[in-house]
């Protein structure tokens, strides 16, 4: 079937690119440096997290403009994945991985010299521009390198190997952190480029490319201006009242006709930004849809958690690092049981594992308090950790088990963009809710204060001198802030189970593309 209006006939395929013997010959060094480019990419964004703190008092920014430092990344990350699969069929899959970590590389020293956050907010950009390619690429491929009946099994591998990054970066970042500084969260990733780079001239195959399709200048224009305008909105929109302020208003104007102008450009064009043929493999759309919400609701929570530890019960970098590492301990470990699970099962029903598991963490979450030991962080990350990691490996095969293999460079670079997408979205409304929420636990508490109320002698405060309305205020301000937190925790775990209807629509793959590791070593 075609869409009504377009001329199917003159949509060209990309031509997939070539499988070297030589890639299949080096394929452990190759997928060794590949796995060192992401591992770069993740390790990069978790170490920030957990730096941000600190990075706040060295910039001059507040609480909420500090998150810039993580959406400007991710903006650019979503506005530069779809490009990426263009560029790498016209240059070639090995030029564009060796521009990509130089890039990234180059732009990791740039962030460690940064002065103040305008600073930091473009180099982090230029970050985002230059590592946007490192995932969608590193995994097509390897979906080309191996055959099909070790899909599986070296996904799951690929996929401990880049949860490696989220397991260590807390804690070195916050040791790090301690004991040196913060910049060297970032210049840290200069020897793991160069080692990349290394491996990749030695052991890839030289790919001349123009294998691309026509570009779609107005497409691509249509969507950079939608992720950027939407983005803008979701930032700046608790500083300047929502739709209160006119900035807001343009902002979503803006984004709604380029939103539009590249729907209709994708429905019509000869050569459409993204091919068709994507929208309509059901398990692509449905896994792409997936990911954007899994995005958005679950990793969203790795940039709140360490504000929250440091800013709220008092923990330095470090044992914030150390409290964030069960987390990636359970997603390596669901990822290493990953092949069996999926070989008995099906993808289907470990999704809905992952699922049960991310709402149970975060409903405990909701159940945090000023008092607590580390016990319930710890708990609640690993068992989030291990939900999470039920959801990648059993995704990345329903997407493209019926998806035609000529498309699969351009299906890593939408869902790749579509999850970028969703945690940018996911942190930038937490931050709001967060926000919202304890001004308005502010008030609520504010109201029940009296001269001699219980909580007032129980404070040791006395709001009728300077220091004694200090007092009251900060303790109000930690209370109310914890309460925005218990809030959002709340309804992450709700909009969790909105998930589930998706599992419904998914078909399951053919029984070949899953077999347990015993039967595909052989």
């Amino acid at each position: 079937s075609s869409v009504v209006g377009v001329r199917p006939h003159v949509m060209a395929h990309a031509a997939p690119a070539p499988v070297s013997q030589a890639d299949v010959v080096n394929r452990i060094p190759i997928t060794g440096a590949l796995m060192l480019a992401t591992l770069m990419n993740t390790l990069d964004s978790t170490i920030a997290n957990v730096a941000l703190p600190h990075m706040k008092g060295s910039l001059g920014a507040s609480q909420d403009q500090i998150t810039w430092v993580l959406t400007s990344y991710i903006i650019a990350t979503a506005i530069m994945t779809p490009l990426s699969g263009w560029l790498s069929l016209k240059v070639g899959r090995k030029n564009m991985f060796l521009a990509c970590i130089a890039g990234f590389t180059a732009a990791s020293a740039l962030c460690g010299v940064a002065q103040n956050l305008p600073e930091m907010v473009l180099f982090r950009f230029l970050q985002g521009v230059a590592g946007a390619a490192l995932i969608p690429l590193s995994q097509t491929v390897m979906l080309d390198i191996y055959p099909q009946r070790l899909i599986p099994q070296v996904m799951s591998i690929w996929s401990a190997a880049v949860i490696m990054g989220p397991i260590l970066g807390p804690a070195v970042g916050g040791w790090i952190t301690e004991n040196w500084s913060w910049r060297w969260c970032f210049y840290i990733n200069v020897p793991i480029g160069a080692l990349a780079t290394l491996a990749l001239v030695s052991f890839m195959a030289d790919d001349p490319g123009g294998r691309q399709r026509p570009f779609d200048f107005l497409g691509f224009g249509a969507l950079a201006t939608f992720v950027g305008a939407f983005q803008l909105m979701m930032d700046r929109g608790p500083d300047n009242d929502w739709f209160g302020s006119t900035e807001t208003w343009i902002e979503a104007v803006v984004a709604g006709l380029a939103f539009w102008i590249f729907l209709i450009q994708t429905l019509t064009a000869d050569h459409p930004f993204f091919h068709r043929d994507l929208a309509k493999d059901r398990n692509f759309v449905t896994s792409t849809v997936f990911g954007l919400c899994v995005g958005g609701i679950l990793f969203s929570t790795t940039a709140v958690l360490p504000s929250f530890m440091q800013n709220l019960l008092g923990y330095s970098a470090l044992q914030s690092g150390y409290a964030s590492m069960p987390r990636g301990i359970g997603s390596l470990i669901a990822f290493l049981v990953m092949p069996y699970l999926m070989a008995r099962i099906g993808p289907r029903r470990t999704l809905l594992i992952g699922i049960v598991l991310c709402t149970g963490a975060l409903w405990s979450m909701s159940h945090f308090d000023l008092d607590m030991t580390a016990g319930p962080i710890v708990t609640s990350g690993l068992i989030q950790g291990l939900g999470v990691g039920l959801l990648f490996s059993p995704l990345n095969i329903l997407a493209y088990a019926t998806l035609n293999p000529v498309h699969r460079t351009e299906g890593t670079v939408v869902s790749t963009m579509l999850r970028s997408l969703g945690s940018s979205m996911g942190i930038s409304v937490i931050q709001a809710q967060l926000t919202s929420s304890a001004a308005m636990a502010h008030a609520r508490l504010g109201e029940n204060l009296y001269a001699g109320a219980p909580a007032l002698a129980a404070a040791g405060a006395n709001p009728s001198t300077a220091a004694g309305a200090a007092v009251l205020n900060g303790q109000l301000t930690q209370q109310a802030t914890m309460v925005g937190y218990v809030d959002v925790f709340s309804w992450m775990a709700v909009g969790t189970l909105f998930l589930l209807p998706l599992l419904l629509v998914m078909q399951a793959p053919p029984a070949a593309q899953i077999v347990p590791l015993e039967a595909a070593a052989e």
